[in-house]
């Protein structure tokens, strides 16, 4: 005797069709969401990265002055002024041999050089004002209680209770400066501010 036996295939219905589409297409938006905010998570990352960097060979130059501040050509004072987002002091930037007037600010969310070059013949004389500016450092955030500068005396570290010295500073007490600088390419995004402190020594000080 012989039996027939029919075997039929079952296909996908068209719900279960739209149901398996629809979730392959959840899974491909969440994939391409997780990668394209990793992406913007690791360029953000990176730009702060490279703007910290600029900062740091900003304040690495602005440290190189100021430890070879110098009387002025007109015989004036290595430190003209001293406050908490300006400093104008004297120092031969360019190694010319001239000693120019360099002013030191912050604008807006830059940190500023200006300088300005002596003028005369055998009795110098400095002109009001920069003669030229450049950008030092971009993307700072400083609070406005959060100065860029601090200075200190030459009793420091010892004298902890008059350190630093109240601004505008009496240059004439000044030895030894500090430099903050809070960066942040966007405040209003994560990672929080990246800080960097120096502390420089003003050598050429040591004999006033």
């Amino acid at each position: 005797m012989k039996i027939n036996i029919t075997v039929k295939k079952k296909g996908m219905t068209l719900i279960e069709m739209m149901l398996a589409i629809s979730i392959f297409t959840m899974g491909i938006a969440g994939f391409s969401l997780l990668f394209v905010k990793s992406w913007k998570i690791n360029s953000y990352t990176f730009e702060m990265g490279q703007s910290s960097l600029a900062a740091y060979q900003g304040v690495s130059k602005i440290m190189v002055y100021l430890r070879e501040v110098r009387q002025a050509d007109n015989g004036a004072y290595p430190i003209r002024s001293a406050s908490d987002n300006d400093l104008v002091i004297y120092s031969d930037y360019d190694k010319d041999g001239i000693t120019e007037r360099l002013h030191f600010y912050k604008n807006g969310n830059q940190i500023m050089m200006g300088y300005r070059k002596p003028s005369g013949g055998l009795t110098k004389t400095y002109a009001d004002g920069d003669q030229e500016t450049k950008v030092i450092a971009s993307n700072i955030v400083n609070e406005a209680n959060v100065p860029i500068f601090y200075y200190y005396n030459k009793n420091y570290p010892g004298d902890q209770a008059n350190n630093p010295v109240p601004t505008p500073a009496n240059v004439a007490n000044i030895r030894l400066v500090k430099i903050l600088l809070k960066i942040n390419i966007d405040p209003n995004r994560a990672p929080d501010n990246i800080e960097s402190s120096s502390f420089v020594e003003l050598r050429n000080l040591n004999d006033y």
